[in-house]
């Protein structure tokens, strides 16, 4: 038996090292040539696949959780889809209006554009964010400024997943060339996001970037993957869907099916740790490459099972699509999609001030001002690229030294009475919100808390009424020394017009726990 093992260790090491090898090995060519028309097929191609995957999957968005949707359950689509959405829903689009953000800036002031000025630009505009991207929005206008403002001391959303939702500009404006695109997002994805809820982003806008010059989805996936460190878990994830892929051809349900075995835990968003919620970048990012490699280049079949996977089930079709868009170009899109595109592409984007037919024109400007800035060269008709092998970013890793341990559900209004929270770890998420009696939608009230942790005051927060610029959680800590503490935090000038709704309290140890001691549970 001890020979047997010994045996199949081996093997696993051996499988481990093959699988290393097929990751590390390049094929991307070193230089490639495109034509000025080609490329802005390619770039139509993309953002239409984004705007195409986003609104295909959106009515589906966080209803899947944990599960995934079936295949007799239908999902529409007719000729004015995308006009239609854009009026009743203008928010599902955040990951396209926040993308349009940062191309702005860049026509604005150029590819040398400091990073404050996308993260004031994307904190003082006036669309709905969510998650890590309110989050550092709040940080921003409060005066912490990137990278902290992402980074997971001041952002219990860093690992979330909305940098990887919104670097595809990146990827669009960087063909062939990875590294460069790396560039691009490690100082706008750093604004909101930190380790894995960075690496999603460089990961998907390398695929971008990659798959401008190959047609072959498994080699667009393995290069991209060769930008992310291998120790971290977004790495992991995706080299074993890669796996799984290929141990499963032909049955992505399968695939999925030891995703979640293995990979849908998380520890950093406070509203998904103890719930079938998870908007955590890796896993989601998973769906994305199960859409590619699943989808075998067909336009449909990529989002569809994108989609299917369930969770984020808007952003990642919108993804898949968009890479595949690029790959394919506008032209090979089936015809099916394009009537409800094209009826949008000259309407004002919502939440912006610009197109969709514009920002094609400015994302082929920004791609060209790359490729000379790379040493490629350009003439009338032809665009030669100096491809780049892709190179490993730094380590980072959120949420160190902390592992969920309980969840406290309170569901309370406050108003004159302090919320006080005494638990043992070494860290905390208190979750809820302002909330209006009178039921005003509109209101410039800021309600001011004192927090008091183990009796000292560390200073007053600003918690803002108006919902676009809302304190995503009330008050979180990953810093305390472990064993007991109290929170208390006062409201120092209440307004009968409001309440301050606590919903819940998230609390953190130093070790992974289980609820239930099972030689305990087994004991007579």
């Amino acid at each position: 038996m001890k020979r047997a093992l010994v045996y199949s260790i081996c093997v696993l090491l051996m499988a481990a090292s093959c699988r290393k090898r097929e990751l590390e090995s390049s094929a991307l060519p070193e230089r490639f040539s495109i034509s000025t028309e080609a490329l802005k097929d390619k770039i139509r191609g993309g953002w239409a696949g984004q705007t195409i995957g986003c609104t295909f999957g959106g009515p589906t968005e966080f209803k899947f959780k944990g599960t995934l949707i079936q295949d007799y359950q239908p999902i529409i689509w007719h000729d004015h889809y995308i006009k239609e959405t854009f009026e009743i829903d203008p928010g599902l689009y955040d990951d396209v209006y926040i993308d349009m953000t940062f191309v702005e800036i860049l026509e604005k002031y150029g590819l040398n554009a400091p990073v404050d000025s996308f993260a004031l630009s994307f904190a003082r505009d006036d669309y709905k964010l969510w998650h890590a991207n309110q989050a550092a929005r709040y940080n921003i206008l409060n005066g912490i400024m990137p990278p902290a403002s992402g980074h997971w001391m001041n952002n219990p959303h860093a690992d979330d997943i909305d940098f990887q939702i919104e670097a595809d500009f990146a990827g669009m404006m960087t063909p062939g060339m990875i590294n460069a695109s790396s560039i691009i997002c490690d100082s706008i994805g750093h604004i909101m996001n930190y380790g894995d809820g960075f690496y999603g982003g460089a990961f998907m806008s390398a695929m971008y970037s990659a798959a401008y010059v190959t047609d072959d989805i498994e080699l667009v996936v393995s290069e991209a993957l060769k930008i992310i460190p291998p120790e971290s878990k977004f790495y992991k994830t995706i080299a074993d869907v890669i796996a799984w892929h290929k141990q499963y051809p032909d049955d992505w349900k399968k695939a999925w099916f030891e995703i979640e075995k293995n990979h849908s835990s998380d520890k950093g968003c406070s509203e998904g740790v103890f719930n079938a919620f998870n908007i955590d970048a890796s896993l989601n990012a998973a769906y994305v490459v199960m859409g590619l490699l699943y989808g075998e280049k067909d336009f449909f079949k990529t989002m569809d099972v994108a989609t299917r996977c369930g969770q984020d089930s808007d952003c990642n079709p919108a993804t898949a699509a968009g890479i595949l868009g690029v790959m394919i170009g506008y032209k090979n899109i089936p015809k099916y999609w394009k009537p409800a595109l094209e009826e949008a592409e000259d309407l004002k984007f919502p939440y912006m001030d610009i197109s969709l037919r514009q920002i094609y024109d400015l994302s082929f400007k920004h791609a060209l001002a790359v490729v000379r800035a790379n040493g490629g060269t350009i003439s009338d008709s032809l665009i030669a690229i100096n491809v780049q092998q892709p190179q490993a970013l730094k380590l980072e890793q959120s949420f160190e030294g902390l592992y969920p341990a309980s969840e406290l559900l309170i569901r309370k209004d406050h108003l004159d009475d302090p919320i006080v929270v005494d638990f043992t770890g070494n860290g905390v998420v208190v979750l809820g919100n302002l909330r209006s009696v009178c039921g005003a939608s509109q209101s410039d009230y800021v309600a001011l808390l004192d927090v008091y942790v183990d009796g000292k005051n560390t200073g007053q927060m600003k918690m803002p009424f108006d919902y676009i610029v809302r304190k995503y959680d009330i008050y979180h800590n990953y810093s305390l020394p472990l064993g007991k503490h109290k929170i208390e935090i006062k409201w120092t000038n209440p307004n009968p017009d409001f309440r301050m709704y606590l919903k819940s309290v998230v609390t953190y140890g130093d070790s992974p726990v289980k609820s239930i001691d099972p030689v305990v549970a087994n004991e007579k």
